[in-house]
């Protein structure tokens, strides 16, 4: 469809061919005519000119009308224009022609304006399916617009759950700039993929309110904690009730960490008023214990003389005099002053070993004088020698009768209560 050398445009463009102002003249009186197979026509005239220009001016006429009519066939016969849009461009160019006021081959012009009408039939089906084409390659491209706009909605659908706050709320934006770039759809295509693009986004937006609302409440509450926690340490930050103290100090920095996170820059200010009462408390405390240190080492000292005098009593050999020994050293040893912690903790250890070790001797002595023990072993041996009489008169019997199986039976049992009896009788023995 693209052959320039169709007979609409030669004709078209014969009008052209040689010299038009051939067709034409100047008067004296500076009237241009055009020459016709009619004869001569008065088309206009061009005052301040001189005949040359004025007679160019109206070839010039000619020439650009020449070429609107050879432009139209050309649109008809690519299949550009639609048939009743060509219909009335026709006429609008014959009606131009009839009455056109120009210098050239004016029958020719009407004459390639009379062979363009016959071509818009002809070029009927180029124009229809260059219609198709193109309708084909809207439609192409509208899909396509539905697949990215579908592309934009599916993912905003998939971030709408997201907890990543900030990067899926940046990614939305940018989701959101792509939607309003990409051309529109129908009015009820894009009205429900907007409805589910619109939905996502407020979800994801519902989401993050609450979710920031709710961290604000929390973090509120963190706030008011650590508040109450950070005065009661500077209420403390003065005592010399160092033990009492320094645990309560202990027991404020485990709820100052169990209190949780709260806004970055009021953790910040208040860990700071925490720490500075916190410091001003320990270190009184550790000017205080290095005033102390003299009097611990002495007391150190004392301990260590009590505790050989202590670990002296052991072995026992009177339970009695021990256990008063002890008890001396024990109220000696409680009233000797402070001593350095990880020292005086070794040294209560083998305190305490010589206690357990008294305390031991003393539930001897009593297991063996407790009347009920002692009764309870009497009565164990005679209940096992009871059972071993009476088995071995068992084993008599079946014997007599024949019964070897039962007879052999009964003589294990009685031979096992032996054992067990003579373990119940050293037992008792202990007692005596």
């Amino acid at each position: 469809m693209t052959d320039m050398n169709f007979p609409h445009q030669a004709s078209a463009a014969s009008a052209l061919i040689g010299d038009p102002s051939a067709f034409g003249r100047v008067a004296e009186d500076g009237t241009v005519y055009v020459r016709t197979s009619h004869g001569e026509k008065a088309v206009g005239s061009y005052p301040g000119k001189t005949a040359e220009e004025a007679l160019a001016y109206f070839v010039r006429k000619f020439e650009v009308l020449a070429s609107e009519i050879a432009l139209l066939a050309a649109r008809i016969q690519s299949g550009a224009m639609v048939p009743s849009d060509a219909y009335a461009a026709v006429k609008k160019l014959r009606d131009q022609v009839k009455d056109f006021n120009g210098v050239g081959d004016l029958d020719a012009l009407a004459a390639s304006v009379e062979q363009i009408e016959p071509l818009i039939e002809g070029h009927r089906e180029a124009y229809e399916a260059k219609k198709a084409a193109e309708s084909a390659a809207k439609a192409a491209r509208l899909a396509q617009i539905v697949v990215e706009k579908e592309k934009i909605v599916a993912e905003a659908e998939g971030l709408a759950l997201s907890e990543s706050w900030k990067s899926t709320g940046d990614r939305l934006k940018v989701l959101l700039d792509e939607w309003k770039a990409a051309p529109r759809l129908d009015k009820k295509t894009d009205a429900d993929l907007w409805k589910r693009f619109s939905s996502s986004r407020n979800k994801f937006d519902k989401r993050r309110r609450t979710h920031f609302a709710s961290l604000e409440a929390a973090q509120s509450v963190v706030a008011n904690a650590k508040k109450q926690i950070v005065e009661e340490a500077e209420k403390l930050a003065t005592s010399t009730e160092w033990v009492s103290t320094a645990k309560r100090f202990k027991a404020l920095m485990d709820l100052w960490k169990e209190a949780g996170r709260g806004k970055k820059n009021d953790d910040a200010k208040l860990w700071s008023r925490f720490k500075a009462a916190q410091d001003q408390f320990f270190t009184a405390k550790n000017a205080d214990l290095e005033k102390r240190d003299v009097t611990m080492a002495a007391n150190l000292a004392k301990r260590e003389e009590l505790l050989a005098l202590i670990e002296s009593i052991l072995p026992i050999s009177d339970v009695k005099a021990a256990r008063k020994t002890l008890n001396e050293h024990l109220r000696s040893w409680e009233k000797i002053g402070m001593t350095h912690r990880d020292k005086r903790a070794a040294m209560d250890l083998r305190v305490s070993a010589v206690e357990a070790a008294v305390k031991e001797s003393e539930a001897v002595i009593w297991r063996k004088t407790d009347p009920a023990a002692k009764k309870r072993a009497q009565e164990v041996v005679a209940q096992l020698a009871e059972s071993i009489a009476s088995y071995e008169k068992a084993a008599a019997k079946f014997a007599a009768s024949g019964n070897t199986k039962k007879s052999e039976e009964a003589s294990e049992s009685a031979a096992a209560r032996k054992v067990w009896l003579a373990e119940a009788e050293k037992g008792l023995a202990e007692f005596n």
